[in-house]
């Protein structure tokens, strides 16, 4: 090997390293970009150094955790977004439902210090106006908020999508690069590595590497949605039990459409959506409905009690919702279910779902959705099941299949039927006769107030604080759970970034010391050509 040799590749060297070296400079604010080294070594017998690889600093390990941490935190910071919302509504002091029902039951007790009074009478009405109104706004503003929930997993679903798509696409370009080149571009492998990062902060997925470096990805209970050169999409469904609900839905190999229960998905802002809408927001609106069902229930019933100013016995102050059946979209049954509601002690803030476990008995497995409760529940003589306050009857047991699912919702919406429909001051029972001066039945209405009439165990404002205080602690808990989580990431960023991440100071140092490096061979370049022309020169 002649010294030209050597030099040359001393500069070939020098030139790789101040080209990465300068690369990495350039993409130090690159999203996803990995550090990359210039290893040498020397050439076998000839003397000379040659750049065996021109490495990608990547801690796989450390993704893989800092994937999972980012998963988690964007599930948690989209539950913090949306409970935090309803806690806003509902902790109101001067908007929320606390001050108005205070008002409503002191327009009672008004009437009972003037029974026939005029001015009383309409202070009770527009009591139960402004009180049922609210009502309504807040059922109207969570079913806005459903509403929002479907839009945005559709949304989530349409971004997972693409990504999946784009990394099948990739993992395509790699091996194709690998087999042309013997390896593919750092730049692929980046790229392919920030979609995973991508994709988890929207769902939660599940990394396997194959021996070719191809990346499969899946979900859930291991639904594959990237599977070497080929991506399965996802899609947004109407819900088979609920279809004012979104859902997702999941293609296999065959074509086939499987929806996925919420409990598959987890993690990412997706999960966190899913998990908000299942575990606070399906509550809240239960729970806002049992109070509207046990308000209005009990002033009608008590209000039928007495007597208006004209002699007749009181009629309803409030329309009472009817608990909502819906059938399943996949039943093979044809049997349909209503229902009505029976002893509101034993009414909860909860739906169910309903399975056909026998139809030839008229046996059901029932579901408590919210806290995953079962139960078998028969059909009695009269063809009907009772259960949970709610008496459910089926219009044709024989038209029952086994597998049948059938969702029940007692109060869910309940509180947007809420309206006072007594316009006449003359129409308002406050007495047990027709005499304008009796106040007995006026006084009961007021007394209403401190009664346990909501699922037999709180008062009408016990069980107001009480979902005030449910929503509160979900929202306090999981902004605990979102802190933790973020200082978790913050440190999986840091440990990643010190391995693949760029130093500005050390690659500057890096550039004088490869310059100098370049330099060096140079000079050993001009000191062999000098020797050679000193040589040519004795001839």
């Amino acid at each position: 090997m002649s010294i030209f040799s050597i030099g040359l590749s001393g500069l070939n060297a020098a030139q790789n390293a101040l080209n990465t070296t300068s690369n990495n400079i350039s993409n130090v604010y690159t999203p996803g970009y990995n550090r990359e080294l210039t290893l040498l070594s020397e050439r076998n017998g000839s003397g000379g150094v040659t750049v065996e690889d021109i490495q990608r600093q990547f801690d796989a390990f450390v993704a893989g955790q800092l994937n999972r941490a980012n998963s988690e935190t964007s599930a948690l910071s989209s539950y913090v977004t949306q409970v935090t919302q309803i806690d806003n509504l509902l902790a109101d002091r001067d908007a929320g439902l606390a001050p108005l029902m205070q008002d409503f039951f002191a327009s009672f007790e008004d009437l009972v210090s003037a029974p026939s009074d005029p001015a009383a009478r309409q202070g009770v009405i527009g009591a139960a106006d402004t009180l049922s109104a609210q009502f309504r706004a807040f059922d109207e503003y969570l079913n806005d908020m459903q509403d929002g929930i479907n839009q945005q997993v559709r949304e989530e679903i349409t971004q997972i999508n693409n990504t999946a798509s784009q990394i099948a696409n990739l993992n395509r370009e790699i091996a194709l690069a690998k087999a042309k080149h013997g390896e593919a571009p750092n730049s692929l492998l980046n790229q392919r590595d920030q979609l995973v990062a991508d994709l988890s902060t929207r769902v939660d997925v599940e990394l396997s590497v194959q021996e070719s470096g191809t990346y499969n990805l899946s979900i859930g209970n291991g639904q594959p949605i990237v599977a070497g050169s080929r991506s399965f999409e996802l899609e947004a469904i109407a819900s088979s039990g609920d279809p004012a609900r979104t859902a997702v839905a999941y293609h296999d190999s065959a074509g086939n459409t499987i929806e996925l229960k919420n409990k598959a998905i987890s993690g990412g802002s997706l999960g966190g959506l899913l998990s908000f809408r299942s575990e606070a927001l399906d509550k809240t609106q239960n729970q806002l409905g049992q109070l509207a069902v046990s308000l209005s229930s009990a002033i009608n019933e008590q209000h039928g009690k007495g007597f208006d100013l004209n002699g007749l016995a009181g009629g309803d102050m409030f329309p009472l919702a009817e608990p909502r059946t819906l059938s399943n979209a996949n039943n093979s049954g044809a049997a349909e279910l209503s229902a009505s509601f029976g002893d509101l002690n034993a009414l909860v803030a909860s739906d169910y779902e309903l399975k056909v476990s026998d139809a030839a008995a008229g046996e059901f497995q029932v579901t408590r959705l919210d806290s995953g409760e079962r139960f078998t529940a028969t059909l009695d003589a009269n063809g009907e099941l009772v259960f949970g306050g709610v008496v459910i009857q089926v219009d044709d047991p024989t038209a029952l299949a086994d597998g049948d699912r059938y969702q029940l919702q007692p109060v869910r919406g309940a509180a947007g039927a809420m309206e006072n429909i007594i316009r006449d001051t003359d129409a308002i029972a406050a007495g047990v006769s027709g005499s304008s001066g009796d106040n007995e039945n006026a006084l009961a209405l007021q007394q209403l107030q401190q009664q346990n009439l909501v699922g037999g165990s709180s008062t009408f404002n016990g069980a107001y604080a009480i979902m005030v205080s449910d929503v509160g602690s979900s929202s306090n808990i999981a902004q605990v759970n979102l802190d933790a989580r973020q200082g978790l990431s913050e440190q999986l960023y840091a440990l990643q970034q010190s391995e693949s991440g760029v130093n500005l100071d050390e690659e500057a140092a890096n550039l004088i010391r490869y310059q100098q490096f370049y330099q060096a061979n140079a000079k050993v370049i001009q000191t062999a050509s000098t020797v050679l022309d000193e040589i040519l020169g004795l001839r």
